[in-house]
């Protein structure tokens, strides 16, 4: 039990550091390669020869990958260079999936060609039993890290001993 309450102790002492500087989490689930195709669907979808985008209305799922990207509305932007895409950008209540680790947010701009997903506007990732939430999460898919930071609140569920193996 001592050891329970001493693991808790030493564990708050970095969260409340990093609750005043951000966090920088692993995100190894989110670690994916950004040059694998993405899938697009959804219910409706209006293309823009004009300014090279497309709006992707209703249930619209993204994958890319090992990735999973669902929102009410995803607007597409293109590169130049036909047949890229540059950007995503996801609103309306976005949940972002990668094996066992899940991040939501009220926004996600997946920038891919730089490889990095920023979710804005009450955040909350959970790995496992675990939930961290703030205003900002910025995801690097190349070596499957996150940065987040705004009011960063982490919640860490202790397991016993039992759960454990260790104990006497």
């Amino acid at each position: 039990m001592m050891r329970l309450v001493l693991a808790a102790a030493l564990a708050a002492l970095p969260l409340s550091a990093m609750a005043q500087q951000g966090a920088q989490v692993q995100f190894g689930g989110m670690q994916q390669d950004t040059r694998a195709p993405v899938e697009v669907t959804a219910d409706q979808l209006q293309v823009n020869q004009t300014d090279g985008t497309a709006l992707y209305t209703g249930n619209v799922i993204i994958a890319q990958g090992e990735m999973r990207l669902s929102a009410p509305r995803v607007l597409v932007v293109y590169a130049e260079a036909a047949g890229r895409i540059e950007r995503l950008e996801a609103t309306g209540g976005v949940v972002m999936v990668s094996g066992s680790e899940a991040a939501e947010a009220e926004r996600a701009d997946y920038n891919i060609e730089a490889g990095q997903v920023v979710m804005s506007g009450n955040v909350l990732l959970t790995q496992g039993p675990n939930a961290l939430t703030s205003e900002r999460m910025t995801v690097n898919l190349a070596d499957g890290t996150a940065r987040m930071s705004g009011r960063v609140k982490t919640v860490l569920q202790q397991q016993d001993d039992a759960q454990t193996g260790g104990g006497q």
